[in-house]
């Protein structure tokens, strides 16, 4: 599949926080392929050292479950760039606890991480724009789990949930500076971390989405990349999930019981 764009993504200079993860790095390697100018962000050194080498891209190793990593990030964009044009807050934790289980400190690690950073990024990055005359776009990488949940996954599904409300709240904010802010909701991708799972619950997985497959390394970023584009200069404030069908509903294959 091409992603072809053109000049329109040459030299923009575009920040990505998670960019080792999975989704993270098919997105940086979209970008790349189309030009633009990356600044890469996670916690964990070695694979962003890695990717950034692979890709040309400048990296920040930054743990956004904490204020200073937060500082430290904003420092090295502003150290860089007079602004971004283009944030995607894609990093993101997902524990796995029961109620009786889940104590305030994974909670608060959590909403850092996938709200509270977000949003101190996001204002950031839209100062800078709005200061520089710059009509950027921010994108917030969000789950259909903000609609649905699991018994193990509430504080995930609510800091999902809070991340639709703040692209809204970020959408209004800044629309009069020009600027676009969504969120995308990518599907169920074997192999990242929220993905970590047995084979067996691959396949019931995969099973549950009525396009009868699993997202692949063009559908996010095919979504993002389009959400930062002038194909879409009159879309803010709105999700896009990339998930098949999976937020759709309770599917059920033809032939298998729903029971």
């Amino acid at each position: 599949m091409s992603l072809d764009y053109g000049e329109e993504f040459a030299g923009r200079r575009v920040l990505i926080t998670g960019a080792a993860g999975l989704i993270g790095r098919w997105t940086a390697e979209a970008f790349h392929a189309c030009g633009a100018e990356l600044l890469l962000s996670d916690a964990r050194a070695e694979p962003l050292a890695e990717l950034g080498e692979t890709l040309g891209a400048h990296t920040a190793v930054a743990d956004l479950s904490t204020a200073d990593g937060v500082e430290r990030l904003l420092a090295a964009v502003d150290g860089r760039w007079p602004t971004a044009d283009i944030l995607i807050n894609n990093a993101g934790v997902y524990p796995r606890t029961p109620l009786a289980t889940t104590e305030r400190a994974a909670v608060e690690r959590i909403l850092d991480v996938n709200v509270v950073a977000p949003y101190q990024l996001a204002r950031h990055v839209i100062a800078t724009m709005t200061r520089t005359g710059v009509r950027g776009c921010v994108v917030n990488i969000g789950s259909g789990a903000a609609r649905r949940t699991t018994r193990t996954g509430g504080v995930y599904a609510a800091s999902k949930a809070a991340l639709e409300m703040l692209t809204r709240w970020l959408a209004m904010e800044a629309a009069e500076a020009g600027i676009r802010v969504n969120t995308v909701g990518p599907g169920f991708a074997p192999g990242s971390e929220v993905s970590a799972l047995p084979g067996e619950h691959v396949a019931k997985m995969r099973a549950a989405i009525p396009l009868g497959r699993t997202s692949g390394p063009h559908d996010a970023p095919a979504a993002i990349l389009w959400l930062c584009s002038g194909a879409a200069s009159f879309v803010t404030g709105t999700t896009l999930d990339v998930d098949g069908g999976r937020t759709a509903g309770d599917f059920t294959p033809t032939g298998v019981s729903a029971t």
